[in-house]
Parts: structure tokens; C-alpha cells; sequence
């Protein structure tokens, strides 16, 4: 193994926390800061020819290969992991920039009572009423907190929006259950769809509160505060599971490399498999890692900082013995626990006549939060939180779009018959979609596989993962609601069961938000970094992104990922650099 010239800080990821967190370093600081990515390098040009539905839909271009790594996944401590050989249920990305390279785009902040959900919950519902197993925590930060870093994301992604609550005033047309928020968006909302349109018009109808989703996608062509310039969506469909081929996508490739590279601190190293964290007697000195050949690499560093997808901190710090492993039936250990993903439901609507849908982007959506959190809930209905309801126009692509036929519609699977049904319906369904929290639980977590492991012989992570009851109930009173949205909006619904009761499936495409496994608290007993992201036992390590999520909200991570990394990055620059040491 070779040890390489020291530097002051190495971050391990090249995606939207480990560049956002190089950005803060390198604009306020005079130290050396090396990015180590273990995927290729990649950047605007690398999507300008165009896209390749097959290559990046169904082949997953821009994924992970499961050659290389995967995971094991069980549904009970009982059971005997087995190897995910294709993706299904998430699609981790990989490369510069990585899943925030083929993201939707979606830019939600969390509501103020998600950050503090075990008291909430408490005081909602009393804490003898809560489920037994229910694992949620506090973050250890607020709402109030994270606000002006949740503006500062804003501005640098471009996102567009409608205020619902702006300085504690209710505005009309915005999200009326949103936490308070100090300024409006900076840019305005993405265009409707004809059928986010027709699902606004029905929502109102019933009473309820329906709002345009914040979306980072520019509604025109806009220059950040970094003086990045970005066109404005064209509305291809060509966003989720694809770089933008015009750049108007928000994308760490374009929206911080190229401020990055002006930098003469700055270091990116592609292609750099970091296998562990070294640290001895409490202190981290740097990183091991597997160069493009294959050979060891020894990086020492001042202070480390991960900031990889999820799954990949939380396997770095087990095989690197960076905490206490987390033990299910004992409840003992933090290192692994709180594994959660997104709930998803709906009601899949057709329609008399055709939809347009063809034209869209990846967070071209309207939503109604009026059933999201614990909003209506006594605690009689089975489930103490719910999630948001939406009409989302991320543009039928001619592949996976084809063929969406109502139940009953044809008695054959094939031939001139189904051929003609699917010509008819091309174009006239849509589905009404259920996001969902998923509460962590005592069961779910993370640990290292006994038996599989990756290209350089080390133990894959291993998830033990099953929906418990509470999911059931949710997507069953979801259910309900989004069929009554549908007829509403004039919609048929040919399912009139209740939505299937089946276990975790891993073939099943459910988001890529998965979180957990390095969670954040107010105590070293129940977290591995504490609120500012610093690791309890490690002084000079800091874990960034959301595997510090102790559960799972409706909206979608990588607002509160990119506003964490900031908050992380004030404490780091401000508290830490100046007396080195624990901050708590």
C-alpha cells in the first residue's frame, strides 16, 4: 500500500453533499480538500447527444453495476439474506455527481415537525399510544435552524415554487400546511400539465388545498448566486434516470464542478474505491482506497468527511469498526439502525380522452398535503402518519408508457387484439400517486452479510426490511382517497380492491430514498454523529447526507441532504477549525 502526500480534508462522494460541503470548504477556508469518487467522470457533454431509453431506462446506464456491489436483503432476522442481483426497488447512481445526476428534481423542505418527530408524536398521541417497535427520533436540529440553509439550497438549485407560508401568513395558491418560510421561491412554478390541471380542479372541488410542488427544474433561464447559468426546462421527460442533455437540470456536475474547478484547493480523484475509514485511539488519520488499477492507496487526512449515498456510508463505517453495530433484538448499537425507503401507493385513473402526457418533467406535480403528517388522525385509524397525495407529469416515454391497459380490457397479452387496446388507451391513463412516510422501526436496519461479498472480497451490507402493518394501513386509507380523486376528476378506476398486502419487494420500484443507518441525534446512546454531523466516538469524521435521517418523510431528501451539508459545513468552518475537538 502506498501512502500518498497528506491533505487537509478528504470527502468521500462526489455527489450533491460532498461537492456542496468541497464548495463551503474551499470558498471560506484556505484548506486542501480532495474529493475521492469511485465512478467516472462525467459532465454536460456526456448527455448532449441524446437519450437512449433502453440504455439509461432499462439498462440503467447511469446505475451502479451490481457486478462491483450490492446489497443482501431479508425480510426478518429470521430469514437468510439473499443477493439483489437487479436493480428494482432503488437505483443507486454512480460516477461524478452521482443519483443527483439522474434525479426528478423534486425540492421539498420537510415540515417542522418531521425534525422533531418523537416528541411530536408524543405529545400528539401520548407516548403509551404509540406503536410498539416505533423507532423514530428527533434530528437533533429544528426547523427554525435549518431555514436560512434550506434558502441558501434554494437559491443555488434554482428552485421554483409558491410560497403557502411566508413569514407565518397563509398565501393562497402555495402549501398551506408548509413551515414557515422567509422568502418566496426564487424562481416561479413549472407550467401545469392538462392532468395536473384536471387533478387541481378536483381536489379544490372536495375541499382540499391542491399546490404546485417545488421544483428545481428552472421555469426560465436562470444565474445562481455562484453565477451559474442554466437554461429553462423544455419539458422532454427525459429527467428521471437521465442527465439533462440542454443542462437546465440542476446536476452536481453542472451547478458545482464548475465553480469547483476555478478552485486551486480543489482536488477531484475519479475512479478511487475508498474501502476504510483508518483511525486508532479515537482519531481518524485518513482513507484506504482502491485506485483505478486495483492497487492500495493510503490518503491520510485532517479530517475526513463521507458523503456518499446512504447505503455507502453506513457500509464504510461498519467495515471501517467506525461505531457500534446496531443489534435488532437487543436494541443495542446505533451503527445501522433506522434503515427506512418511501412508501408509494396510488390509483391508476383513465380517461375519456387523451392527456398530453408525452410532455412533461421529472417534478411537474401538484399535490395535495392535506392528509400528509398525522393531519385528521385520532389514532383509531391504525397509523399515526400518513403522507401527500399527488398528479405528477414526468412524460410517458414511447417504452415504458406503452401498453397501460384497464383491467379486463382484452383477454390476451399479445397479438392484433392487445395491439389494438393499447393504440386506444396510449395516452389516456395516469395515475394519482400516494408518497408516504415510513416510520423507522426496531426490526428494519442495516448490518454486513456473512456470507456475499463485493469485487475486493469485502461483506456486502445486508438489509433486513419487511412493510409491518402500519404501511398496510396507510396505502389502504390512501387508497380510498385517490379513487375518490378520480372520480372526481371524471376518471374511470378498473381495481376496486384494497391495494395488496404483500411483503417488501425488492423488484419493485419504490423510490431511491432510502435513509438511515449513520442517524443524527442528541445522544451518542441512540445516534452516530450528533447534530452537527460530527461522529460521537471520531472527532475528525463527519458523515453528511441521509443516512443521518432517523426516518423517512413524504417529501423527498435532497433539499434537507444539501441544507444539513451546510449547516454541518458552519459548524465545521466556524466551531471546529478554531478548537478542534467534540462540539458536543
Amino acid at each position: 500500500m502506498t501512502a500518498l502526500k497528506s491533505v487537509d480534508v478528504v470527502i468521500v462522494g462526489g455527489g450533491w453533499t460532498g461537492l456542496t460541503m468541497a464548495k463551503e470548504l474551499t470558498a471560506r477556508t484556505s484548506l486542501s480538500v480532495l474529493v475521492l469518487e469511485r465512478g467516472a467522470s462525467r459532465g454536460p457533454v456526456d448527455y448532449a447527444a441524446g437519450m437512449d431509453e433502453v440504455d439509461y431506462s432499462r439498462r440503467f446506464r447511469m446505475m451502479q453495476s451490481t457486478a462491483d456491489e450490492t446489497i443482501t436483503h431479508r425480510h426478518s432476522a429470521r430469514l437468510t439474506a439473499v443477493p439483489v442481483r437487479q436493480y428494482g426497488s432503488f437505483l443507486p447512481g454512480t460516477g461524478v455527481g452521482g443519483a443527483g445526476e439522474h434525479w426528478a428534481g423534486l425540492s421539498f423542505r420537510f415540515t417542522p415537525e418531521m425534525l422533531t418527530l418523537r416528541s411530536h408524536l408524543a405529545q400528539r398521541f401520548g407516548a403509551a399510544r404509540l406503536p410498539d417497535g416505533l423507532a423514530v427520533q428527533d434530528f437533533g436540529v429544528t426547523y427554525d435552524d435549518l431555514e436560512p440553509h434550506y434558502w441558501s439550497a434554494e437559491q443555488m438549485l434554482g428552485v421554483g415554487g409558491k410560497a403557502g407560508n411566508l413569514k407565518g401568513e397563509i398565501v393562497a395558491g402555495g402549501d398551506p400546511f408548509e413551515g414557515p418560510r422567509a422568502h418566496e421561491y426564487p424562481l416561479p412554478p413549472l407550467k401545469s400539465s392538462y392532468f395536473s390541471s384536471l387533478f387541481a380542479d378536483a381536489t379544490k372541488s372536495l375541499g382540499f388545498h391542491p399546490h404546485v410542488a417545488p421544483s428545481a427544474l428552472p421555469s426560465r433561464t436562470n444565474t445562481n448566486p455562484d453565477g451559474i447559468a442554466r437554461p429553462a426546462c423544455l419539458y422532454c421527460g427525459f429527467c428521471s434516470g437521465f442527465g439533462c442533455m440542454i443542462g437546465a437540470k440542476p446536476q452536481p456536475s453542472n451547478t458545482l464542478l464548475p465553480l469547483l474547478r476555478r478552485r486551486r484547493s480543489f482536488e477531484l480523484r475519479t475512479r478511487s474505491w475508498v474501502r476504510r475509514v483508518v483511525h486508532a485511539n479515537g482519531h481518524v488519520t485518513g482513507v484506504r482506497y482502491a485506485d483505478e488499477r486495483g492497487a492500495e492507496q493510503f490518503q491520510p487526512a485532517a479530517i475526513v468527511i463521507l458523503a456518499s449515498w446512504s447505503l455507502n456510508n453506513t457500509r464504510l463505517l461498519l467495515l471501517s469498526r467506525g461505531g457500534s453495530p446496531y443489534d435488532a433484538a437487543t436494541g443495542k448499537g446505533t451503527l445501522g439502525k433506522n434503515l427506512t425507503h418511501q412508501l408509494q401507493g396510488g390509483t391508476r385513473a383513465f380517461f375519456d380522452k387523451p392527456l398530453n402526457g408525452f410532455m412533461g418533467a421529472g417534478s411537474v406535480c401538484t399535490r395535495i398535503s392535506d392528509f400528509d403528517g398525522d393531519r385528521g388522525l385520532t389514532g383509531a385509524e391504525g397509523v399515526v402518519r400518513l403522507g401527500a397525495i399527488q398528479a405528477i407529469s414526468q412524460g410517458d416515454r414511447p417504452i415504458g408508457s406503452f401498453g397501460v391497459l384497464p383491467r379486463g380490457a382484452v383477454t390476451s397479452s399479445w397479438g392484433p387484439e392487445w395491439k389494438a387496446a393499447a393504440l386506444k388507451w396510449y395516452d389516456r391513463s395516469a395515475v394519482i400517486s400516494f408518497v408516504g412516510e415510513h416510520l423507522a422501526w426496531r426490526q428494519n436496519c442495516m448490518d454486513l452479510d456473512p456470507t456475499y461479498t463485493d469485487r475486493f472480497g469485502d461483506p456486502l451490507l445486508r438489509f433486513t426490511l419487511d412493510w409491518t402493518e402500519h404501511e398496510h394501513r396507510q396505502r389502504e386509507i390512501a387508497a380510498a382517497r385517490t379513487k375518490a380523486i378520480a372520480k372526481a376528476m371524471g376518471a374511470t378506476t378498473t381495481d376496486d380492491s384494497a391495494p395488496a398486502r404483500g411483503k417488501y419487494d425488492v423488484t419493485s420500484y419504490q423510490s431511491t430514498h432510502i435513509q438511515g443507518g449513520v442517524v443524527m441525534g442528541a445522544s451518542p446512546e441512540s445516534s452516530v454523529v450528533n447534530p452537527y454531523l460530527q461522529h460521537w466516538d471520531l472527532p475528525e469524521l463527519w458523515v453528511v447526507g441521509a443516512s443521518a435521517f432517523p426516518q423517512n418523510p413524504s417529501q423527498n431528501p435532497t433539499l434537507t441532504a444539501i441544507a444539513l451539508t451546510t449547516w454541518a459545513a458552519d459548524a465545521l468552518i466556524g466551531r471546529y477549525l478554531k478548537n478542534p475537538g467534540k462540539l458536543i
